[in-house]
């Protein structure tokens, strides 16, 4: 039987999750809620067949569905999950998770209490490039991590449907926006070393979180340190990483005119010991293709009652974002909570 998905927002990245959900065999999409005029147009345009509601609470009302994928404005990701749960549904949920930690936690007691699952689009963990670098930690090839850089050099931000993702009250801040992927990353990458002790940010070119260009320091208690870097004040989309453990280290880097390309360049090497670096084979790599994968997982972790990345875990992203924008704000390192 085909899982029947609701799409809750259908702007350019909810067609991008439509697009993705129809290459899925095992995905019907089987209603829309479309927020304004133009995304309504575009359900016409792209999913005539398909129901479409201009009110989320008559979508969830209606019924239908098993699944609700979340991809509307940051600051109704909570109010939206809640909501499907409680009307049966689990939910595919765009990070990050809500703008607060109470609105974190909402998402998390709702889950509990309804015992609907919910899976946070952290995408990159399931890319052939980047989940690359995990395994090869993983497997001891590294040894313990101990130092992280990533830097992310972009053009600006599109301007979202209303231009939200430019209004601090929708978008929560650029740190939520984007470097969110890059603290789940680089957490992921240090799993064995604990969970980070402090973060310290400092930026320009922007204020209330929307500092376009920014740099911020992850500490962890046993002396490990992740350097993160952000600037949108660039061109095209270029991504580095550069990790060193004490038994190794590797190198990966994407490159593309647009985030969204489909002929992005990207490499990644590694280097064991003192041995010569050696270039790692990568099929492909791009959101796009890790969107589609991220979403088949997801589905099917939701037919063995599984999250792929529960709302619990991704907590900690956010957690570390919103720290980051004390120290934004403040110009201090701000301590971290422990496990």
């Amino acid at each position: 039987m085909k899982i029947r998905i609701a799409i809750a927002g259908f702007g350019a990245w909810g067609r991008m999750h439509a697009k993705a959900l129809t290459s899925i065999d095992d995905a019907e999409i089987a209603a829309v809620y479309c927020h304004g005029e133009s995304s309504a147009a575009a359900a016409q345009e792209l999913l005539p067949a398909v129901r479409r509601f201009i009110d989320y609470g008559a979508m969830l009302e209606a019924g239908g569905f098993d699944v609700v994928n979340v991809a509307v404005p940051n600051n109704l990701h909570a109010e939206f999950a809640v909501a499907a749960m409680e009307a049966g549904a689990n939910v595919f949920l765009e990070k990050p998770i809500g703008l607060t930690l109470r609105a974190c936690d909402a998402v998390i007691d709702a889950s509990r209490r309804t015992g609907k699952l919910v899976a946070v689009n952290h995408e990159l963990r399931v890319s052939r490039q980047w989940g690359a670098l995990r395994d090869l930690v993983a497997s001891g090839e590294l040894g313990r991590v101990r130092y992280q850089h990533l830097s992310l050099f972009r053009h600006a931000f599109r301007q979202g449907s209303g231009g939200w993702r430019y209004e601090p009250d929708r978008v929560g801040s650029w740190i939520l926006e984007e470097l969110v992927h890059f603290f789940d990353l680089v957490m992921w990458y240090a799993g064995e070393n604990g969970r980070p002790a402090s973060v310290q940010a400092l930026g320009n070119d922007g204020e209330g979180g929307l500092a376009s260009n920014l740099v911020a320091i992850l500490d962890w208690a046993d002396g490990s340190r992740a350097v993160l870097s952000q600037c949108l004040s660039g061109f095209e989309h270029h991504t580095l990483l550069e990790i060193a453990g004490d038994a190794g280290a590797a190198r990966t880097w994407w490159s593309g005119a647009m985030d969204r390309t489909l002929h992005p360049d990207f490499a990644l090497a590694v280097r064991s010991g003192a041995g010569e670096p050696r270039t790692i084979s990568i099929p492909v790599s791009g959101e796009i293709f890790e969107l589609e994968e991220n979403l088949r997982r997801a589905l099917q972790g939701f037919n063995e009652g599984e999250s792929v990345l529960s709302p619990k875990e991704a907590r900690h992203s956010v957690e570390i974002c919103l720290a980051a924008e004390e120290s934004l704000r403040t110009g201090q390192p701000v301590r971290l909570a422990g496990d």
